[in-house]
């Protein structure tokens, strides 16, 4: 990836399906699926599954700001969940599938709680939006099988 590329690393339910949604947007140049938020080293998904790690299920997203904002990712990640649902995202529970945003700067911090703001002000939810806002932690890439699960299988995510 070039120089200018950034990250950003989004929690939104179970993350084949948003990592699907992520790599379809131009400007992003790669997407990996793995685990954060947690206090468990090199976790499994059988770890974090268990609901004991602290781990969310996440993506991290390499993206050219060139080409795409945060504010444009941001906008996605809003677009493709639930988040005011407490620990679920459809039919999958637990606190691995919560509604968190990673932020990796202070400008992303800042984008990310008044993108969270302007939505709550906006009407859009009946209820308050849940949605953690914290600084990224240790990213823990998952198991080869669940990169581009989506891709690989052919198969459809339960809410994409």
């Amino acid at each position: 990836m070039a120089d200018n590329y950034k990250k950003a690393t989004f929690g939104a339910g179970c993350f084949w399906g948003v990592e699907d949604a992520f790599m379809k947007l131009m400007g992003v140049g790669e997407t990996q699926v793995g685990y954060a938020g947690g206090d468990f080293d090199h976790p499994s998904y059988q770890d974090v599954c268990s609901g004991v790690t602290g781990h969310a299920e996440v993506v991290e997203i390499t993206y050219d700001p060139e080409i795409i904002s945060y504010t444009d990712l941001l906008d996605l990640f809003w677009n493709i969940h639930d988040p005011t649902t407490l620990n679920r995202q459809g039919p999958d529970i637990g606190s691995q599938y919560r509604s968190v945003i990673f932020y990796h700067n202070p400008e992303q911090e800042k984008m990310a709680q008044e993108s969270k703001k302007k939505l709550e002000l906006s009407g859009r939810y009946p209820h308050e939006i849940i949605t953690e806002i914290q600084p990224v932690s240790t990213f823990w890439r998952a198991e080869e099988y669940h990169q581009k699960y989506i891709q690989k299988t052919g198969q459809k995510s339960c809410r994409f």
